[in-house]
């Protein structure tokens, strides 16, 4: 009998192997030869599935956000208003081994779109996301009555998510300097100077 092959997860098999490339080898590496490899499949099998490197890159970024997204819904917050809230925003963040892969995969993805215009759609669309994720965080703060009343929520959202980038590509290139609990206190202390006092 043939050997019955779930599509899905060799699909998942071939973007891991990807994000594995990148990561140990640079973009320039990820050749459909050496990805082929490292999955450990023909070069006409992951053709079967991607014709283009451009569609394995696309597949591969979209499983990076659809894992975020899904860890995001599938978590449980527990604790005071503010820690649930920074729990949340850490899954943005390189805190640990998954997260690491993921968001160094997505900084190089990223830096690609400069000179790929068929990545361009998926970048916009997933910042988009992402900074409609954070709004919905500062909105939070003001629905709890937390927020300072005179914050500009456009500017802060804004701010906040140039604050998430910044913290995770410092812990990325300097992780014994710029350290994960450094990076956590940092948000915690963003987090705390738009709520009013009190809080």
């Amino acid at each position: 009998m043939p050997k019955i092959v779930d599509h899905k997860k060799r699909k998942i098999q071939i973007a891991e192997a990807t994000w594995k490339v990148i990561i140990e080898d640079g973009l320039e590496q990820a050749t459909v030869r050496k990805i082929a490899k490292t999955a450990g499949l023909s070069v006409g099998s992951l053709r079967h599935y991607f014709s283009t490197q451009s569609e394995l890159l696309l597949y591969s970024m979209e499983l990076v956000s659809e894992r975020v997204k899904q860890r995001t819904h599938n978590k449980s917050y527990d604790g005071p208003p503010l820690e649930k809230l920074a729990d949340a925003l850490g899954e943005l963040l390189p805190i640990d081994e998954d997260r690491r892969i993921e968001m160094e995969v997505w900084f190089v993805f990223s830096a690609k779109t400069l000179v790929d215009s068929k990545l361009e759609p998926l970048s916009e669309k997933v910042y988009n996301e992402m900074h409609q994720g954070i709004g919905n965080v500062v909105q939070t703060l003001q629905i709890l009555n937390l927020a300072k009343d005179d914050l500009d929520l456009e500017v802060e959202v804004d701010r906040l998510h140039a604050l998430l980038d910044g913290l995770a590509l410092h812990h990325l290139l300097h992780p014994k300097t710029f350290t994960k609990d450094k990076m956590i206190h940092t948000l915690k202390y963003h987090l705390h100077s738009l709520c009013k006092s009190e809080s």
